[in-house]
């Protein structure tokens, strides 16, 4: 019989976990022994996660977004167990969900993956002595982040796409060089976008090119641009063609080194950080986590 712990964040999209208990309870409880924790506050996953290692724990199941997915995954890779990683997305962009193709299946789909018990690797990027699934981000991306945790009466994709309108006008962009073949002189920019997944904030395809299968990070490098421009790249950025526009260089690289004129916050799985030092190293680690998918996926 699989033993499954259930981490559940019952904060996650401003309390959707937590209105989705008792399916989940009814549903998980035919895939086999589940242990039961809730976070209490930030940090509590990865202490969560290692006491469901700890008690033999096949397969670890998120109830949560992509910030609680990240700490839980950082946890399992810490700990070097070959534990597999499952969510049932109720965070708020909920981009690690869409990665691996759950965020379309019903809870007692998810459960019925969960019991098949199909594992398979994907890759995670590295920064500043933490692994992410999904992305990490510098300059605007960083800043519309920020602007969300002021914002109180939305919730989703549309928490996003409002915090990124209030700032696509007023945001001054940030300096940056990086070792790359794009360009290593210092310039200014937009933002930086380092993608593992496609997705970014729920509803922006940022790096439609990017698989979590190819050993390989995406690097969006996107140029401090005039209003009009702005406004192409927040509406390219919905259906992913931005990377045709003039202001957007990408490429795909196994690490990159970038410098700033100071350490900057930056956007690391939907959740704000500091930045140790001016300057940042970025990488990619191979085929490094188990996850549990949908049929087709991860891409």
């Amino acid at each position: 019989m699989k033993r499954v712990a259930l981490v559940i964040n019952p904060a996650a999209g401003r309390g959707r976990a937590k209105r989705l208990l008792e399916q989940i309870r009814s549903r998980f409880s035919y895939v086999g022994e589940a242990d039961i924790s809730f976070t209490a506050g930030s940090g509590d996953e990865e202490e969560l996660a290692t006491r469901a290692m700890d008690n033999g724990c096949d397969s670890i199941v998120v109830v949560g977004g992509d910030g609680t997915c990240a700490r839980v995954a950082n946890a399992v890779l810490k700990a070097r167990k070959p534990c597999s990683l499952a969510v049932v997305p109720s965070g708020t962009g909920n981009d690690f969900a869409k990665t691996v193709g759950l965020a379309n299946l019903s809870i007692s789909e998810i459960a019925e993956r969960v019991a098949a018990g199909k594992v398979q690797k994907i890759d995670v990027g590295y920064v500043d002595g933490t692994y992410f699934l999904n992305s990490c981000g510098f300059g605007f991306v960083a800043s519309v982040l920020e602007g969300t945790q002021h914002v109180r009466f939305l919730r989703g994709d549309s928490l996003y796409i409002y915090s990124a309108l209030a700032q696509l006008f007023s945001y001054r962009g940030v300096s940056v060089s990086a070792e790359s073949s794009y360009d290593s002189t210092v310039r200014r920019i937009l933002m930086l976008t380092v993608s593992n997944g496609r997705f970014l904030g729920g509803a922006f395809r940022i790096a439609p090119n990017a698989s979590v299968l190819d050993g390989l990070l995406d690097f969006g490098f996107v140029g401090d641009s005039n209003l009009i421009d702005r406004v192409r790249l927040f509406a390219g950025a919905f259906r992913g063609t931005h990377l045709s526009l003039p202001s957007v260089k990408a490429e795909t690289a196994r690490a990159m080194t970038l410098r700033f004129s100071a350490p900057p916050m930056m956007e690391v799985d939907g959740e704000l950080r500091h930045a140790l030092s001016s300057t940042v190293k970025i990488e990619c680690v191979p085929r490094a986590l188990n996850v549990i998918a949908a049929p087709g996926y991860p891409v």
